[in-house]
């Protein structure tokens, strides 16, 4: 069951396409018996190359790193070489580097721009088309993509993204396309061992070890050869992963490639890996009554303070693992066809807030006090979740460098401070807004009866 109900058990629909698959491990490798569900084993290159093509043999259509751009996105993978090897990301805010050296670990860097929410929640959508024909017309949905998606390399912080976004489309089938699409994913998270400057996922318990629903867990235990111990050989050497199980489709796949026991020594190796990516991590938000302080702070000059630098440009909303917000067009061609498209869009954009006569949040700060009070107060009474799962995207991909942990200390910092007006004068304002509007409306011909603020979704 994913967090919010939905009933999710990773890569459910193709695990008929496993019987049967023809991947043999090397004579070499020492075979044990079925890895349950919370079992471990350790796969070197080769394993995980023979992970990667086992996926494409069962029907998916497999993801995962790849450098482009200068960046690292998910990209098409038929092998191991198609991965990263030896890139390293440096981020701050609002700045991204990649470098390449020669150590070849594959999974060396934190999260690149792109998340896997887009393959579940694509970014553009038809959602239906219409054709006209002598006798009437006829509406049709586009056929889903054939293929499901394994995503390997998926980072813990992404993971619980997904979860998140279970609550707000997959609970009571909000949204069908991604109920289906998540259900038939198989996920191959990957823990992280080399967190960014900007992450602060030990902040919102979303990492760098994995939890939740995945079908495997993978540790890079990268041991480059000078540092190898010469008494000590595999298979607690070299370049191997430590692969957890999380589903019976992730057993039944380790079961068909090359893996053997996990020794003390990978899992020690492990834990070791995660201690150091904890002191890694480089920022820290405190959670701790944030959603009642944000509440109460509604009017603080902090978010004047922010709209002085943002661009209100939406980079944060776009790279976000978790923002959903979507707008629904309806287009017409000349030849009498018409279809309804969906796509992203972004609390930012002023006519994200359009009510019939105008916008409501016309300024910068009022777009930027919904996109964070949102993601670090209302969320909870929502969905029972924070909007944020620490990844750091926000804060990297700002082009001003706007770091969402300095704006949420800064108005803790000012909690009880006197901001001008009261909690009550700003309802009796946002009423009178209101108000304008719909007389607005009423003195253009159109409906009147305007929705005050307080019942606007948030």
């Amino acid at each position: 069951m994913g967090r919010a109900g939905m009933t999710y058990r990773a890569g459910t629909a193709p695990i008929h396409l496993l019987v049967g698959l023809a991947v043999r491990p090397a004579a070499s490798h020492r075979r044990l018996g079925r890895v349950e569900i919370g079992g471990s084993a350790v796969v070197d290159l080769r394993g995980l190359d023979e992970l990667i093509a086992a996926l494409g043999s069962a029907g998916y259509r497999t993801l995962g790193p790849v450098v482009r751009n200068d960046t690292i996105v998910h990209g098409s993978l038929t092998g191991v070489d198609a991965l990263p090897s030896g890139f390293h990301d440096h981020q701050s805010p609002g700045h991204y580097d990649l470098v390449h050296c020669d150590d070849g670990e594959l999974f060396g860097w934190a999260v690149g721009p792109a998340s896997f929410k887009s393959e579940l929640f694509p970014p553009h959508q038809i959602v239906w088309k219409a054709s006209t024909a002598p006798d009437g017309f006829s509406v049709e949905e586009p056929s889903e993509e054939a293929r499901p998606v394994a995503m390997v390399g998926a980072r813990p912080c992404e993971l619980a993204g997904l979860e998140v976004l279970d609550r707000v489309l997959g609970t009571r089938g909000a949204d069908p396309v991604y109920s289906r699409r998540r259900e038939a994913a198989f996920v191959a998270v990957v823990e992280c061992g080399a967190p960014a400057a900007d992450c602060f996922c030990t902040s919102m318990g979303t990492g760098p070890e994995a939890s939740g629903a995945f079908d495997l867990a993978l540790t890079e235990l990268y041991d480059p050869p000078d540092r190898l111990d010469p008494d000590n050989p595999m298979p607690a050497a070299g370049h191997r992963f430590l692969v957890n199980v999380g589903s019976e489709l992730g057993s039944e796949l380790l079961d068909k490639i090359s893996h053997h026991a996990a020794g003390e020594q990978d899992l020690a190796r492990r834990q070791a890996i995660l201690a150091t990516a904890r002191k890694r991590v480089g920022r820290f938000l405190d959670t701790e009554g944030l959603a009642g302080i944000l509440e109460r702070n509604i009017e603080s000059r902090r978010f004047e303070e922010v709209a002085e630098r943002c661009l209100a440009c939406g980079n944060c909303t776009m790279v976000c693992p978790t923002c959903f917000c979507s707008d629904i067009r309806d287009a017409s061609d000349l030849d009498g066809g018409a279809r309804r498209e969906r796509t992203w869009s972004s609390c930012f954009d002023l006519e994200h807030s359009y009510l019939h006569g105008g916008a409501i949040r016309r300024s910068v700060s009022s777009r930027y006090r919904q996109w964070l009070t949102h993601k670090l107060s209302t969320w909870w009474e929502q969905f029972g979740t924070s909007g944020c799962v620490g990844c750091g995207r926000c804060i990297t991909w700002c082009p001003v460098g706007i770091d969402l942990t300095a704006e949420a200390a800064a108005i803790r910092a000012s909690d009880g401070a006197s901001h001008g007006r009261t909690p009550q004068a700003f309802v009796r304002g946002a009423a009178l807004a209101t108000s304008t509007i719909g007389a607005q409306a009423t003195s253009s011909g159109n409906d009147p009866d305007t929705p005050p603020i307080s019942e606007v979704p948030r």
